[in-house]
Parts: C-alpha cells; sequence; structure tokens
C-alpha cells in the first residue's frame, strides 16, 4: 500500500503545468484527486480570480467529497503582469483554503501544500505585499493598477507569493492549523520545464510576431542568460517538473507529519546560492518575557527535587 491509497486530494491549477503533473502523480500513487481548473478535462471547473469562483470551487469539493478530504494541493496562479496575479495567487489561494478547512478537519491526517516560486526570493512591492497581509484585497489590487501604471508590474507576480509565503509563516503553526492537526507548509519552485518556464521573471514585453528565427534565437537566449543570473540552478537550467510534483506528493501524504510552516525551495539551489546562510546567521532572538518565562522554568526545574526531598 502507497502513502497515497485511501486519500482523497484536491489539486487546484490541474489543467496544465505543475499541478496537472502533481494530480498525474497522485493518482498513479493510489490516491483519488479532484481536479480543479479552467480546462475542459477537470473535475470543478472555476475561476479563483473572484469570489463566485472561489465559492463554487469550494462548493463542488465538498459535494464531491462529503467524507473531507486528505490533502490539498494549492496550484493555480497567474505569472502574467496583471491584477490577476494578485486576485489569484494571494487570495483566491487563500479563500479556497478557508473554505476548504472544515472539509480538511473530517480526516485524521490532513496535510497542504501551497505553491509559491522561488521568484520570491526577489524583493516584492511592500504596498500590495502589506494590504494582501492585512487582507484587502481591493487595496491590493489598487496598488497593484499603480504599479502597472508606471510601468512595474512584473513585480506583481512574486509580491504575491511573497505575501503567501509570509501568510502561511505567520499562520501555519497558530490554533487554525496546526492547532487543528491540519499541517500547512509551502513548495517554492525554481524555474522548471513547463510551458510558462521563465515568464515569472522576464519582461513585461509580449512577443513580437515581425522578428525572424535568427533574432528570436537570439532574443530568447540573451532572456535563458538573464533568468539564470537572476536564479541560478546549480543542478539544472530549467529544472525537471517531476522533481517539483514528487515533492508536493510528499508534503501532502501522511509521511509528512511533523514540518509546519516551512518553505521548500525545491530550485536546483537557487535559495542557498543567492543567499547562503544569511536567513540562519544571526539565530533566534528572545525576547525579555520569554526570556524571563525561560529563567523561571529552568529554575523550578532545578529546585523541585531539592524541595521535594
Amino acid at each position: 500500500m502507497t502513502p497515497h491509497e485511501g486519500r482523497t486530494y484536491v489539486v487546484t491549477g490541474a489543467d496544465s503545468g505543475i499541478g496537472a503533473l502533481t494530480a498525474s502523480t497522485l493518482r498513479q500513487r493510489g490516491a483519488r484527486v479532484i481536479r480543479c481548473g479552467l480546462g475542459p478535462d477537470v473535475d470543478v471547473r472555476a475561476d479563483l480570480g473572484d469570489d463566485e469562483g472561489r465559492d463554487l470551487l469550494v462548493a463542488e469539493v465538498s459535494r464531491l467529497a462529503p467524507g473531507g478530504i486528505d490533502g490539498l494541493a494549492l496550484v493555480a496562479g497567474v505569472a502574467t503582469a496583471s491584477t490577476e496575479a494578485i486576485r489569484v495567487n494571494y487570495f483566491g489561494t487563500l479563500a479556497v483554503l478557508a473554505g476548504l478547512r472544515t472539509s480538511l478537519r473530517k480526516k485524521p491526517s490532513p496535510r497542504v501544500v501551497v505553491v509559491s516560486s522561488a521568484a520570491s526570493l526577489s524583493a516584492g512591492d511592500d504596498a500590495v505585499i502589506g494590504a494582501c497581509l492585512r487582507g484587502e484585497e481591493e487595496s491590493a489590487i489598487a496598488a497593484a493598477e499603480r504599479l502597472l501604471a508606471t510601468g512595474r508590474g512584473g513585480v506583481l507576480y512574486r509580491s504575491s507569493k511573497i505575501a503567501l509565503n509570509r501568510w502561511v509563516r505567520q499562520s501555519a503553526t497558530g490554533e487554525d492549523w496546526a492547532g487543528t492537526g491540519v499541517v500547512l507548509n509551502v513548495i517554492a519552485p525554481g524555474i522548471v520545464e513547463t510551458d510558462t518556464a521563465g515568464t515569472t521573471l522576464s519582461t513585461d514585453s509580449p512577443p513580437d510576431p515581425a522578428r525572424s528565427s535568427a533574432q528570436s534565437s537570439v532574443q530568447d537566449s540573451a532572456r535563458d542568460r538573464v533568468l539564470s543570473t537572476a536564479l541560478p540552478q546549480p543542478l539544472g537550467f530549467p529544472g525537471p517538473v517531476q522533481a517539483v510534483a514528487d515533492a508536493i506528493s510528499w508534503m501532502i501524504s501522511e509521511e509528512n507529519s511533523f514540518m509546519a510552516g516551512q518553505i521548500v525551495f525545491v530550485d536546483g539551489g537557487a535559495d542557498a546560492t543567492l543567499r547562503s546562510d544569511k536567513p540562519y546567521a544571526d539565530g533566534v532572538r528572545y525576547g525579555p518575557v520569554a526570556t524571563s518565562r525561560m529563567l523561571f522554568w529552568a529554575l523550578k526545574a532545578r529546585i523541585g527535587p531539592w524541595r521535594r526531598s
């Protein structure tokens, strides 16, 4: 018996790229998979860019799996420089997560994987990220529109993913998630071999149909060099999609029982190359309240046996 047999999963964005391969991989390994997306061959067709589509997805999943779901892989995303990147990637993802929380709690070993991106290693827009984290969708959209108007729309995709990363870090260990046994983590893929590979870091300029094949080859080569410099992947560029699907497969399985709020970079080494040990150099610094509490309990642990004697 595989770790997935007898388990029911929901995969958003299951009609292309990472989502499609993840759904296929989970099915091959024995799971029942409810595929959600926009294409004709999914089980639930819903657009996460608005409340109607988000509510529809939650309602349909609840109908198809009245006994609950064992896992949720939130893969759906928009990589273009548009306000949809904020509506779908951040607010749509969190709306589905919140809407299916009850379904997850019906099962004994629920797991959630939110798909982010190694593009989140770059700086985002503070106004967009702040509005997202406050739950203010229209304010976030307004901030996004200002960026688009000034030609800075390319920052929107990574801003949505940075906001997702931060939300999970803030929420995964809380009472609503880890406190009720729901294991919630993030996977951040690098650039992999999908139809949309590279669009997350490329320019906003649309392809020019007038370009010759020679011009296209030169410009595509130059783009690849820009991308490989912005997101160096020592293990290969672009990377294999199956590696990401396999990582999601484990993270959504019952075997993943003791990891919460982690951002797992499956990026060919980009995170380590770009940040080295910086996230870990200083260590945790405890405030005065936490320090006093630890000292109290440490002292109590030392004098407890003496008092009893």
